[in-house]
């Protein structure tokens, strides 16, 4: 039947209206607002306002409508047991400075629909609604129940699928149109983890006093976030047996021989060394340079007091330029998901308080998080650390030759003419809360990914192109 349907016509006949509605819905500006939260609206006015309005739009399409408390809810039609789920969230990242627009006007330049969240999320969300409705009107024969999910918090705690699955039933199988074409089948494990040495585990261990230190380790800091490389460090050092001048030459002599950027500021009877880095995602930590274990790296070639020795030593011993965790005995390559990654994100050091270390590791599924985390626990005793789980999400594959993922190539193929390959990843995309689930575009092969950017936008082409993509696989998925 669907070759008697031409999907990209039937969707250019809307897309005058696609197109006003995706405007109006990213006019609303739905960044988590914890002061305007209440009941019903649990991350704020905004989020609460643009949920409002997508339903608005699929009830007046025909579906019928459930709201979870407003952390999610849902627009379902069709018939059957089996349910087809869309994933999609209205929440988006703040708009940050430095726009050629305004972020919330939703203005069209260049064939571009420019606005935060043009392309994360609510543009696709809007597809998605739009692909529903096209299926709907055309009168098409389903077997199964078609539901599209609307999220409230995926840009920070995911705590809108939680509660939402805790009460709601799973799909059968489903898609989120939140990440990249072709498709994403499977999803590295993720770990946040945080390394605390306090001052008593340090003194347990009994360590000699350091005589001839040239320095003290005052602090240490460098990174904001577990998943972000740090592209900031910063020492502050108590002169001993050198002093701050010949300290500070020494780091400018290294900076100098190694091409790294940084300074040094004396004072008060310190000296501050600060290291830039480069900061990519912390997914592929390899592609930037850690400002954290560069300056490190150049502490180690100072004698320090013994408890910065420590701590320091560690650093540089496992986790300077070690992405893998080779040394940290973890290392583990996977033919489908790629190797194991290990990002040190964050660092604090005080002398007279804790020193800490937070870690992002992600893994393929064929090593489980109980092999390489026994592993760890043991190695860190060495420095004094304890371990502690902040968040752990186990990996998420589905089995390339499941329906899901071949009716969703097949479709993929027939509307743009291009083979359709699949994707395993390192991080995580919202397809990751359904059992069995894949991220479905809206990204092409070849654009440039402007999400959380200033500037975000997608493609007006390419939103109507997805648009046909969906309608067509919710149609085959469905019927």
């Amino acid at each position: 039947m669907t070759k008697n349907i031409d999907w990209l016509a039937q969707t250019q006949k809307r897309q005058e209206e696609l197109l006003e509605t995706a405007q109006a819905f990213l006019r609303i500006k739905s960044v988590l607002d914890p002061e305007t939260a209440r009941e019903g609206a649990p991350f704020g006015e905004g989020i609460r306002e643009a949920l409002d309005f997508a339903l608005q739009v699929c009830r007046q399409a025909g579906m019928t409508i459930k709201d979870v408390d407003g952390y999610a809810a849902h627009a379902e039609f069709g018939a059957g047991d089996e349910l087809i789920g869309i994933l999609c969230h209205v929440d988006v990242v703040p708009e940050g400075d430095g726009w050629s627009t305004p972020p919330y006007a939703a203005q069209i330049v260049d064939g571009k629909l420019v606005a935060r969240g043009a392309i994360d999320d609510k543009g696709p969300a809007m597809a998605a609604i739009f692909a529903a409705k096209l299926v709907l009107e055309l009168g098409l024969p389903l077997s199964k129940r078609v539901r599209l999910i609307f999220g409230t918090d995926e840009e920070s705690s995911w705590k809108c699928v939680q509660r939402y699955f805790q009460t709601e039933e799973m799909p059968t199988m489903g898609f989120t149109p939140d990440a990249d074409f072709p498709l994403i089948y499977a999803e590295k494990g993720l770990t946040d983890l945080k390394w605390r040495q306090t001052i008593e585990a340090f003194r347990a261990l009994n360590l000699p006093a350091a005589s001839q230190a040239e320095a003290a380790l005052v602090s240490f800091t460098a990174g904001r976030r577990m998943n972000m490389v740090p592209d900031k460090a910063e020492a502050v050092l108590k002169p001993l047996q050198m002093t701050g001048t010949q300290i500070a030459d020494r780091y400018r002599q290294y900076l100098s021989e190694t091409g790294r950027t940084g300074h040094a500021e004396e004072g008060n009877g310190q000296v501050v060394l600060m290291m830039e880095g480069v900061s990519v995602h912390g997914m592929d930590p390899g592609k930037g340079v850690n400002a954290g274990t560069e300056l490190i790296h150049f502490l180690r070639t100072l004698s320090l007091d013994e408890r910065a020795s420590l701590y320091t030593s560690f650093v540089d011993r496992y986790l300077h330029h070690e992405h893998h965790g080779a040394a940290l005995g973890i290392a583990h390559l996977d033919a489908e998901m790629g190797a194991l990654t290990v990002n040190p994100g964050v660092f604090e050091y005080q002398a007279d308080g804790d020193a800490l270390i937070q870690v992002n590791i992600r893994y393929p599924h064929s090593v489980s998080f109980e092999e390489w985390s026994g592993v760890l626990t043991g190695l860190l005793q060495e420095g004094a650390f304890a371990l502690e789980v902040v968040e752990h999400l186990p990996p998420h594959r589905v089995d390339p030759n499941h329906p899901l993922v071949t009716t969703l190539q097949r479709v993929y193929t027939e509307q743009t003419g291009e083979e359709a390959g699949i994707i395993a990843i390192g991080g995580a995309t919202y397809g990751r809360s359904l059992d069995v689930g894949v991220a479905f575009g809206p990204l092409f092969p070849g654009r440039p990914d402007s999400a959380h950017q200033r500037d975000e936008y997608i493609l007006v082409e390419d939103l109507i192109k997805a648009t046909a993509i969906y309608a067509q696989a919710i149609y085959e998925l469905a019927k």
